[in-house]
């Protein structure tokens, strides 16, 4: 079956995986800073923080993609003999688009924190001021811990759309699933072929980060239905 390029698809799938979820920790990470720039009464840090999600969200994702791995790159190189390299520095494909998608989707997870947050009442955190705890550990110890069941949903939709979004990342020259099946399509002229198994992996992939994030979702809501009654 796939003419023998069965195995060499399936690699190009794991690294797919591995990309998803690096890409979705950067922009977890990114997320949270947006949403505490957007949220906090610092001015410049608010406006900053609304900036970057503003710009990033209203740029397609391609150009993004190609912007930062090509113009990154040649920045780079025309920075580089100004520090004393003179060598060519070639971007690593990988890494180039484990920040990349991490940059783009940090940008959407700030909107959905920062919904979240909002949806906490804000006696949770005076509560905790009035405790004598730092703003800090209110931030940590309260609001994040509630604002995860908050996260959810928008989060799994986010995870499913940047899932589906690493495969533009092989433009670039990643040899995930995406470039496997192109390269196995221009060798045997088979597009139709290769092509529906990559969307039967990328299916079988999102379906299963479904269900586990439904039912994280489901123990994160333990108990909150009574509790609102």
């Amino acid at each position: 079956m796939l003419n023998g390029y069965g195995s060499t698809i399936l690699d190009g799938a794991w690294l797919t995986v591995i990309l998803a979820l690096t890409s979705m920790a950067v922009a977890t990470v990114l997320g949270l800073l947006g949403a505490a720039f957007r949220l906090s009464p610092i001015k410049w840090l608010a406006v900053l923080g609304e900036t970057y999600a503003t710009v990033v969200r209203g740029i397609p994702d391609l150009v993004l993609i190609l912007l930062i791995f090509y113009g990154g790159q040649d920045m780079v190189n025309r920075v580089a003999p100004m520090l004393g390299y003179d060598d060519y520095i070639d971007i690593n494909p990988f890494v180039a688009g484990v920040f990349t998608m991490g940059f783009i989707f940090g940008a959407y997870l700030s909107e959905t924190f920062r919904g979240a947050f909002m949806a906490i009442p804000k006696g949770q955190a005076e509560a905790g001021v009035a405790y004598g705890m730092s703003n800090t550990k209110v931030f940590f110890r309260i609001l994040v811990p509630q604002m995860i069941r908050f996260a959810i949903p928008g989060f799994t939709n986010n995870w499913l759309v940047l899932t589906k979004a690493t495969a533009l990342i092989s433009v670039v020259g990643l040899q995930d699933m995406m470039f496997k099946a192109k390269s196995a399509a221009d060798a045997t002229r088979e597009p139709f072929t290769f092509y529906l198994a990559v969307a039967a992996l990328y299916l079988v992939l999102t379906s299963v980060s479904l269900l586990a994030l439904r039912y994280l979702e489901k123990r994160y809501s333990v108990g909150t239905k009574a509790a609102e009654l």
